[in-house]
Formats: C-alpha cells, sequence, structure tokens
C-alpha cells in the first residue's frame, strides 16, 4: 500500500468540484448567492451555449478589495463567518468558502471587483491547470463581474455527461428563476446567446411581488392561488398556495423558501401533501411558492453541499405549523373561489388557441360573470371554435367550464349578467 501523503490544492479542488459543480447550472446558482450576499440590488446573467461557453454574472454589490482577490479564490476562504457560532445561526446563503475554488479548478475563470473605496478596478485571472492567480488593474463600476468560460475544458469526461444546449439552459433559468422568487428586492436578467430570456425589476408593493409571481410561474397560477400570511411560536409562514382545481400531473411548481433559501425537505414536503389530502386526487400534486421565516439558530444549513436540504431543530413543530396553516387556508376557500379558478383556467386555455370569448379574444355574443367586463365569455366553449369554419365541428366543453357549470346548479346565487 503506498504511504498516505496530502494532496494537492489543485486535486483538491477538483474533488470539491465534483459535488459544488455538477452543471453551468451550479456554477449560476453559486454565483448569484455570492451577488446577493454582496447587497446587489441588480443581477445580470449571461449565457452561452447553455453555459458550456460562457458564465457572466455581473452585480453592483459592495465589490472585492483588491488584496483580498486571490484569497476569494482560495479553498475554505470566506467573509460570511468566522466562529463556530457564525456557523450555527447563519444568515447569508453562501459560507462554505467553497464555490469559487472548486470552479476555478475545472474552467477559465476570471474575477473583475471594485469597492467604493478604490479608485479603480482589478481583475484575477486563473485556469484550471495551474490555479495560479494572476493579478491585473481594469476598468469595472462598483460591483463585481465573474466571468467563467470553458467549463470543464480539462476533464473531458465530466463534460461528456452534460446534456444538449437546451436542456442545460433550462436548468439554468429554473435556477434563476429560484432566485427570483427568493429576493423580491433585487432585479434580474437574463440573457441566452445574446437574447434576453427574462428581465425582472425589483419588486417591492404587493402588486409588483404578484406581478413576478406570475411572470416567473404563470399568470394562472396567480390567478388560482390564495394569498397567506401566518406567524405563530416564532415562525412565519406567508406566500401563494394554490386551489386544488389547479392541481398538476408533476410536482413541477413547488418552491419553497426558508430565511430566503430555497430547499427540497422531506418534512416539509409531506407537512403539504397531508394538508392536500383530502381536496386533492391520487397521483395530482399541489402547486405553492411558500416562505417560511425562522431563527436562523434553529435551522442547520451546513448538511450538504449544494446547500438544497435543511434541519431543522424542531422538526416536529415546524410540520405541524406548515400543515395547521395550510389546512385552514384550504378549509377558508369559498366555492366562488374554485369557480373564479376554474373559469381563469378556462380562459387562459383558450386564449392560448386563440378561441373568441376567452382573455385578449373577447366575444360579445357571450355572457359574462357579474363583475367581470363585458364580452369576458365564460360560456365561449358553446360557440364554434376558429376550426369550426373549415371543419364545422364543434368545441367541446372543457372539463372547467362543466365545474362551474355544476357550482351554478348547486349554488344558485351565482348570478349571470347578460350583455
Amino acid at each position: 500500500m503506498p504511504p498516505i501523503q496530502l494532496l494537492s490544492p489543485r486535486l483538491a479542488n477538483q474533488i470539491a468540484a465534483g459535488e459544488v459543480v455538477e452543471r453551468p447550472a451550479s456554477v449560476v446558482k453559486e454565483l448569484v448567492e455570492n451577488a446577493l450576499d454582496a447587497g446587489a440590488d441588480r443581477v445580470d446573467v449571461e449565457i452561452e451555449q447553455g453555459g458550456v461557453k460562457l458564465i457572466r454574472v455581473r452585480d453592483d454589490g459592495s465589490g472585492i478589495a483588491e488584496q483580498d482577490l486571490p484569497l476569494a479564490l482560495s479553498r475554505h476562504a470566506t467573509s460570511k463567518i468566522v466562529s463556530l457560532d457564525d456557523l450555527e445561526a447563519v444568515a447569508s446563503l453562501g459560507f462554505r468558502g467553497e464555490a469559487l475554488a472548486s470552479i476555478s479548478s475545472v474552467s477559465r475563470l476570471t474575477l473583475t471587483s471594485r469597492t467604493a473605496a478604490q479608485e479603480a478596478a482589478s481583475r484575477v485571472e486563473v485556469e484550471g491547470r495551474d490555479m495560479d492567480a494572476r493579478i491585473s488593474p481594469a476598468a469595472h463600476p462598483v460591483g463585481t463581474t465573474v466571468e467563467v468560460r470553458d467549463l470543464f475544458f480539462n476533464t473531458p469526461a465530466r463534460r461528456k455527461f452534460l446534456r444538449t444546449e437546451k436542456t442545460e439552459f433550462n436548468h439554468v433559468e429554473e435556477c434563476v428563476r429560484r432566485q427570483a422568487l427568493s429576493r423580491f428586492d433585487a432585479g434580474f436578467t437574463l440573457r441566452h446567446n445574446q437574447r434576453v430570456v427574462q428581465s425582472l425589476r425589483p419588486a417591492e408593493s404587493p402588486l409588483d411581488k404578484e406581478r413576478r409571481i406570475g411572470a416567473l410561474c404563470g399568470q394562472q397560477f396567480i390567478d388560482n392561488a390564495v394569498l397567506i400570511d401566518a406567524e405563530a411560536t416564532g415562525l412565519r409562514l406567508w406566500g401563494w398556495v394554490a386551489l386544488p382545481t389547479f392541481s398538476r400531473s408533476q410536482a413541477d411548481l413547488q418552491y419553497f423558501f426558508v430565511n430566503g433559501r430555497v430547499i427540497r425537505d422531506r418534512l416539509v414536503a409531506h407537512a403539504v401533501r397531508q394538508a392536500y389530502r383530502d381536496v386533492l386526487y391520487n397521483n395530482r400534486h399541489p402547486a405553492f411558492v411558500l416562505y417560511l421565516e425562522v431563527d436562523p439558530a434553529t435551522v442547520d444549513v451546513n448538511v450538504h453541499p449544494t446547500k438544497h436540504e435543511v434541519r431543522f431543530r424542531d422538526g416536529r413543530l415546524v410540520h405541524d405549523f406548515i400543515f395547521r396553516t395550510l389546512h385552514k387556508a384550504l378549509a377558508d376557500v369559498r366555492p366562488d373561489d374554485h369557480l373564479r379558478g376554474a373559469v381563469a383556467q378556462s380562459f387562459g386555455r383558450e386564449n392560448a388557441q386563440g378561441v373568441p370569448g376567452a382573455a385578449g379574444h373577447p366575444d360579445p355574443s357571450a355572457p359574462a360573470w357579474s363583475g367581470q367586463p363585458a364580452g369576458a365569455g365564460v360560456f365561449y366553449c358553446l360557440n364554434e371554435s376558429p376550426r369550426s369554419a373549415v371543419g364545422r365541428k364543434k368545441c367541446r366543453p372543457t372539463l372547467s367550464f362543466l365545474f362551474a357549470w355544476c357550482l351554478i346548479r348547486r349554488y344558485p346565487f351565482f348570478k349571470l349578467d347578460t350583455v
């Protein structure tokens, strides 16, 4: 057996990169979190070829001093924690000090930054081969820009496992979506191959927050969602939960944040499933965007390098609080809430097909609900679709329409206004 020896810094960083840097989306996540931790009000993400050729993240945060640039690319170097007490009550998104070192070991990385106290910016460059940092002066406003080029250029085996450009960018877009949902006070821009995909301004008012939710999760979700806000025993849960009529065939619209950090936790998932158990069919999944605020000292985020998992000091208390809050919110939903949700879904589907009577394609001959603008067209599915003029084929009522009609028959106090 060969003797025991210390690993070289380059080899140690590449081993760590196997956990931290799985794909381009992992790089984007770490860099955007660093930008938000630096107090950025604006984060711009630029991607080329799905992130394999180029990942550029620019922010207007506090920046990094020139003397700290080489240290920023070293392992276990961070400005976010100092002592064990800080680790036990960490409030920042990043704290491990591994991201930049791991990324630079498998790519060609350039970091340009300037603080408010500096007259000029500085740039540090490093490649995965030698890990030697080269510092030079640069022109840059206050803030930081990180460029990651040729990801996995020195680890061909890792590069082989990457998917197509479209698939990798979809993962990047999902990552930016999660960060944009976690921080309403920051603006985000996402570009792919010189094309703007997302441009979000900071959202301060409740209306602006709902607009951002609609832009990121779809307008149908926000039209079918109930806003909740509850506090108890040092816990606060707020956000949007979809009506049972807006269930999904897969769990692709579920976002849960703990102190601003997006997580995937079995305890939370079980509490949500229990709350929806009596109002959802089998194999259907709820949709929600929820935010849990707790004392940082009562939650452990140092579970996995990706920081997607957490452990609560009192898991039973958290589980019961989430379950009770959601169960009460769903129990308080009135029949007209379900009715509005069903009608909104019908409007959304037919609007996408350009059917007369849907939102954006009003049909003056269709009746409208009380409180809705004339021509909104609830019973547009009784008309002929655009195909009818050619194929003379009647369109059938949608399930949401039938559900709405049943509610009218069951609750006659819902009235129709005719135009």
